[in-house]
């Protein structure tokens, strides 16, 4: 029998000045959040708190100006939720590459003093697993003093890395359903640039891709596909129709077989239900799963991330506009790292050529402040709705005249323009 507590019980033995890692995404202990935010109300004495986890839904008291001065967020990733705060200076952004989120918490390079996570039922050797977050909460409960887990029967048992419920300092039992998030059906410009991505994938590979309408149209242009794998660091419904379908069988993979890779999830709640005593599927530490090297032992291994905007060079911009915060580096350069290693692999960057107010998304140089998550010296594959073009092995120039080639046709004339004064008369002629 398990002994629980309450959840202001458990929040309890939280001190001033600790750092707080919450399992994120669609698992946040909002049990938890909320108890802690109801003893800030009370307790005066409680204060500098500092809060670290990748996106997270949800209510976000934690990053909220009325807790200044007792909470003090730092995710790894900005979220909605949190994305006005962050950029008014109310709460704060912590840039890692996620591969490195974990070994920030076991080297103690960022300190974890309390672990507040939600789990699963204990199977029946008392192991529970992350669920549909395990990123790097199983570091953080590694190292942390104080280990609180919310035991939730929403929560799906994952197979992949587990934890023995003797682990936690303190059980809360709670029945809170997951937040969901609905499939987003793409736009024109979104299957377009679908259509030129699934061109790059050949049968037999093994993708990384995200949650969204883009990610959602290049599964939708990958079903006449065969034999495709997945080891990503996140996945949604997209993945599970091609799952559905037969396209995706991890037949091919040299490691991991069979078994579609992940480290957590968003989607609906038909995603959690196929994750659930699904032994097809691995939920891992981010260790493993953006570890370059892992993704690199499986060939023609394929991955596909976005950009708020690329330079000329082939600098890409993916977590801020300009100064303003807007999401976060992500795995972005794990993936791209890994999927080049990989024999026959190839890493693509797809954007839109434009923004939705009609600005170009290549631009002659990134907006002051912006923040470079793939250096131009890693960047291969770009993709818009215009074409895909190869930047690897390619001179400044080249690179130019490559990016340019897949940009709007209106913005073509200003783009030409700026490379004519960066690299002079004989470049358009080369």
């Amino acid at each position: 029998m398990l002994e629980y507590t309450s959840a202001q019980a458990a929040v309890s033995e939280i001190r001033s000045g600790d750092h707080i890692h919450l399992s994120a995404i669609s698992s946040v202990p909002q049990v938890l959040v909320r108890a802690l935010k109801e003893r800030a109300d009370v307790d005066k004495d409680l204060k500098d708190l500092h809060f670290h986890h990748f996106h997270t839904e949800g209510d976000a008291p934690y990053s909220s100006p009325e807790y200044a001065g007792v909470f003090f967020d730092q995710g790894f990733f900005v979220g909605p939720n949190v994305r006005a705060n962050v950029n008014a200076g109310y709460a704060d952004y912590l840039p890692a590459h996620l591969f490195e989120t974990q070994f920030m918490y076991r080297t103690g390079a960022l300190p974890c003093d309390v672990a507040m996570v939600q789990v699963s039922l204990p199977d029946e050797n008392g192991m529970v697993s992350l669920g549909t977050s395990v990123d790097c909460s199983i570091a953080a409960i590694e190292v942390a003093r104080l280990k609180i887990a919310v035991v939730n029967p929403n929560v799906p048992f994952a197979y992949g890395d587990l934890v023995p419920i003797t682990a936690f300092t303190h059980l809360v039992y709670d029945e809170t359903p997951l937040i969901t998030k609905d499939y987003v059906e793409a736009s024109e410009i979104d299957k377009q640039i679908g259509k030129n991505c699934a061109e790059l994938v050949p049968d037999g590979a093994c993708i990384q891709m995200g949650i969204g309408a883009l990610p959602n149209a290049l599964a939708a242009q990958l079903e006449g596909h065969k034999n495709l794998g997945i080891h990503t660091e996140m996945f949604a419904d997209g993945v599970l129709r091609l799952i559905e379908k037969g396209v995706i069988n991890n037949a091919c993979k040299k490691i991991d077989t069979g078994k579609t890779v992940a480290s957590f999830l968003l989607g609906s709640q038909k995603v959690y239900d196929y994750l659930d005593h699904n032994p097809d599927v691995l939920m891992k530490d981010i260790k493993y799963t953006n570890d370059p090297w892992v993704i690199a032992q499986n060939p023609n291994m394929v991955s596909i991330n976005s950009a708020v905007e690329i330079d000329l060079t082939g600098q890409v911009c993916a977590d801020s506009i300009g100064t303003r915060i807007f999401s976060g580096t992500g795995g972005q350069l794990d993936f791209v790292r890994g999927a080049k290693m990989s024999k026959g692999g190839k890493a693509i960057i797809a954007l839109a050529s434009r923004t939705n107010k009609g600005m170009s998304k290549i631009v002659p140089v990134l907006k002051p402040g912006a923040g470079v998550v793939t250096p131009r010296a890693d960047v291969q594959w770009v993709v818009t709705e215009y074409g895909a073009v190869n930047l690897y092995g390619k001179s400044l120039q080249e690179r130019a005249k490559l990016l340019i080639s897949i940009a709007h046709p209106e913005d073509k004339a200003f783009l030409e323009e700026d490379g004519y004064n960066r690299f002079g008369v004989y470049w358009l002629n080369r």
